[in-house]
Order: C-alpha cells, then structure tokens, then sequence
C-alpha cells in the first residue's frame, strides 16, 4: 500500500504544485485556461492517437468489458438521479449530479497515471473506459437536460459535440490507422511521442490550477457527489466486472481503479455550457480530487497489490 501510495504521489504533487501556482496568482486562471487547449487540443490527443495507433483491435473491442462497464456506472447514475429527484430537484439538476458521481477524469488524470503505473496493458482497457464515459454518458447528459428544457431531443447538438471533441476524434483517427494496418513513419512517431510527453505534466498541472479557482461552496450536495464517485462507481464496478460479466481480471483491475478516479473536469465545462449546477459541480471536483489522492492508491492496491 505505501508503495503504490509514494507511486502515485508525484502525480499528486504536480497537481498540488499548480494548485499552488493558481492560489498565489503566478498562473492566472487565463494562463489556466490556455494550457487546458493546449492539453486538450494537442498534447492529449497526441498521446491518445499513439496509444489507438498501436493498438490491437481484436484484442480492445470486448463486449464483456463494455457491459460491466455501462452496467455498473448506469447503476450508479439511476441511484443517484434517484436520490436527486427523491430531494425534489429539477430534473436537469438531477441528471448533472447523475453525471458526476460516475464521470471520473480519465483523460486528464487517468490515462497519464494508470498507464505509468499499471504498464502498457492498461492503454486498451483505460481507452475503453474513456470512450464510455465520452460517447454514452456525456449524449445521455445532454439528453436529458435539452430533453427536461425543450421538451424534445435534438440529435444534431450531441452529433456535433462529439465531433468537436478532440479526444474522441484522436481515438477514432488513431483506431482507424491501427484497423488499416498502417505503418507509423519514424518522424510521425517521434513527434507524436515528443507532443504526448507534455500531456501528463501539462494535464496534472492544469487540473491543479483551474481547482484554484474553485471552492467548496454547497458542501453537503459535494461530500455526497464525491462518495458516490470515489466510493459507489468504483464498488458498483468491481461487482459487474469480478462477479457478473466474464472480464479478463487485469482488465477488470484497470476498470475498477478508472472508476475510483475523482469527478472530471470536464463535467464542470458541461454544467458551465449548460448552466446547470457548476458551483455543486466546482465543489465536487475539489472535494474528491482532494480525498481520492488517500483512495485511489487504496482502490488500486486492491486490484493490483
């Protein structure tokens, strides 16, 4: 356990250090902002084109996996709309605090951390994980908030979004060049290796700067949001995965220690564009972020210790 603790904390530290960065004002939530394009735009898509590249398509695409996947976050998600509506929330507000309890940031902590610590096997798992939560969770999201504002669902915004997403765009450019077999040129390779390298520090740090700027406003909503990600998603994984669905064990292992990532932040650019709860969404972030640098060592020495 304090092994794969003193493993985990330099990722930890980088986040802490642009914490530190933003609260002293050295890194202006503007600068903040600008490093999150550059991570989001080109160094992570970097990284997860290269990763796509490479991989083995037979060997990514399992059904089993999928399933245990969708089956415990969807469980997660209905408990906590539940929960939401039995307050008598709205219910775009219910759907948003749906979302963030089972949204973790893979991309931005996930895919830099789980791959270093858990070895090259981890990519095609962490990448199935991402493709979920970015394809399946963030349509139902928006689903369900134009659906409770509009009365009807457009397909044409969600179509867009995803489509705008450079991460899904990396992913299906990069899996599409593994499907057709394609040589990766040195120089191509190279520069994408060059480009990827900025994602982990640029990201982590990133993630410290912008919770800068956050508060622990609407503690009681947060605290809840933040156990049912740290604590119920992970869990609600480890019985579809181990119990359930026939997942291969490392899979199911990298799965389970996805889910007990902290709430992303790219739910708080959601709640933000929508204009659905981002305070309980900032305060969330901060709260599991925070906690999950004690509960993401444990979740991952349990499944790999």
């Amino acid at each position: 356990m304090l092994e794969i603790f003193l493993k985990t904390l330099p990722f930890f530290a980088l986040i802490g250090l642009g914490w530190f960065a933003g609260q002293i004002r050295f890194f202006t939530a503007e600068a903040t902002a600008w490093l999150t394009k550059f991570v989001f735009y080109f160094a992570l898509s970097a990284m997860l084109f290269k990763f796509s590249a490479n991989l083995d398509l037979d060997a990514l695409v399992d059904p089993q996996f999928i399933l245990a996947y969708l089956t415990g976050s969807g469980a997660v998600w209905l408990i906590t709309f539940a929960v939401a509506k039995a307050r008598k929330l709205p219910t775009a507000l219910s759907a948003m605090e749906a979302h963030t309890s089972m949204t973790g940031n893979t991309g931005f902590l996930g895919v830099p951390m789980l791959v270093v610590l858990l070895g090259p096997a981890a990519v095609g798992p962490v990448l199935m994980v991402l493709s979920c939560d970015l394809i399946v969770f963030s349509s139902i999201i928006t689903i369900f908030i134009t659906a409770a504002r509009h009365g009807k669902v457009s397909l044409a915004p969600i179509a867009l979004g995803l489509v705008k997403n450079p991460m899904i765009v990396s992913m299906v450019a990069g899996l599409a060049w593994a499907g057709l077999k394609l040589p990766m040129p040195g120089p191509l390779e190279e520069f994408m290796t060059l480009l990827g390298a900025a994602a982990t520090p640029g990201a982590l740090f990133a993630i410290g700067a912008s919770l800068a700027g956050k508060s622990a406003e609407k503690p009681a909503p947060a605290v809840w949001l933040s156990f049912g990600k740290l604590f119920l998603h992970p869990a609600a994984i480890a019985i579809t995965s181990l119990m359930i669905f026939d997942v291969d064990p490392f899979a199911a292992g990298v799965m389970i220690a996805a889910a007990a990532l902290p709430v992303a932040g790219n739910v708080y650019i959601l709640a933000q564009h929508f204009g659905v709860a981002p305070q309980r969404v900032s305060a969330s972030i901060l709260v599991s972020t925070a906690v999950s640098i004690l509960t993401v060592p444990a979740v991952i020495h349990w499944v790999h210790g």
